[in-house]
Parts: structure tokens; sequence; C-alpha cells
């Protein structure tokens, strides 16, 4: 997974979601909860790739962060709860999805 396309397309899978441009700025895709309308995945370009801001639970955070290069502390977010999943092709596939329905998950809590 390395196109915006392919994430919007994976969030969508998800129960009840949708993408939102809330910045008035095509850079950033923010993909919610219909009932909540809670973010769950920030997409945008940043330094050649495109980036993906996850949230994470506090025992995860470091895993992925420790696992992979391309996760780093979330550009612009709390980065105690949230993830930047960088798209450069070095994280299988299964592990941003599965870091994204992470993310899903905690906000419908």
């Amino acid at each position: 997974m390395k196109t915006r396309e392919e994430v919007i397309k994976y969030c969508k899978t998800l129960p009840d979601v949708y993408e939102d441009y809330p910045f008035h700025d095509q850079n950033w895709t923010v993909m919610r909860c219909r009932k909540s309308k809670k973010s769950f995945a920030y997409i945008y370009d940043r330094e050649g790739a495109v980036w993906v801001n996850v949230k994470a639970s506090p025992e995860w955070i470091e895993f992925w962060r420790n696992a992979w290069k391309a996760v780093v502390p979330a550009y612009h977010m709390n980065k105690k709860h949230w993830n930047s999943l960088i798209l450069d092709g070095t994280i299988p596939d299964e592990d941003i999805k599965r870091m994204i329905a992470e993310s899903y998950d905690l906000v419908q809590k």
C-alpha cells in the first residue's frame, strides 16, 4: 500500500466510514466514523511519500515504532497516542491495515 487511494479504499471497507476534507486543503484527507464523526486516519503527502496518522493504544505505540523505521511519532498529533505511517513500501500491507483497523476500533470506544 503506497497511495492515498489505496488507503482510502481500505478505510472504506470498515463499517460506516466516510472521507472528509475539513482543512480546505486537498493534501489532507481525514477518514471518519459516520456516527461519532471521530477521525481515525489522516492521510497526506509529506517529504515525497504518502503518510497516514493512526491512533494506537499506549501498549502498542512503541511496538510499532520499533518494528518499522517508517512508523514514527505522529506529525502534527499527540505523540503519546498517534503514529505516522510513512508509506514507502517498507511496512507490509497487512501491518498497515492492522494499524488502521486498530485506530478505527480505538475511536469507536
